[in-house]
């Protein structure tokens, strides 16, 4: 790779999953919490999955819009959800998974499943996923 047009800073504190997690430009300051389902005590904090499937869903969106606007095609209306989960494995290990959920209002489905297949090669978030979890992408119309 090139050199980096951005690089973004993080740093994690306290109990880790149980801490606090900053960035170096000050526009994340964020307490965390262990999920109530994972056995922690959940509540008005945000986990570090949450976090994942901000920054894949924006990712994400942003490629699906920059293969549409390539190909001419309006996505104004289009949105993306990422749902990531985290559980054990058969190894018994923790492994997260991805499920990207494209919805283009309007579109011909054959067409919104294409631009996804589309967006999922040129994501940074999938290319860095790719062979290493589970990611699933769908789109809605």
């Amino acid at each position: 790779m090139a050199e980096p047009m951005y690089t973004a800073e993080a740093t994690a504190r306290g109990d880790g999953r149980n801490g606090e997690v900053t960035s170096s430009d000050g526009q994340i300051d964020e307490k965390l919490a262990v999920p109530q389902e994972m056995g922690g005590p959940g509540g008005e904090f945000t986990n570090p999955e949450q976090l994942f499937a901000a920054g894949y869903a924006a990712c994400f969106h942003g490629a699906l819009r920059q293969v549409a606007k390539q190909g001419g095609v309006d996505v104004d209306e289009s949105s993306v959800t990422a749902r990531v989960g985290i559980g054990k494995t058969e190894a018994d290990k923790l492994a997260l998974t991805v499920e990207l959920r494209s919805t283009l209002p309007g579109m011909e489905q054959g067409k919104a499943d294409e631009l996804v297949a589309q967006a999922h090669q040129v994501c940074p978030y999938s290319n860095a996923t790719r062979g290493n979890i589970r990611v699933e992408v769908s789109a809605t119309t």
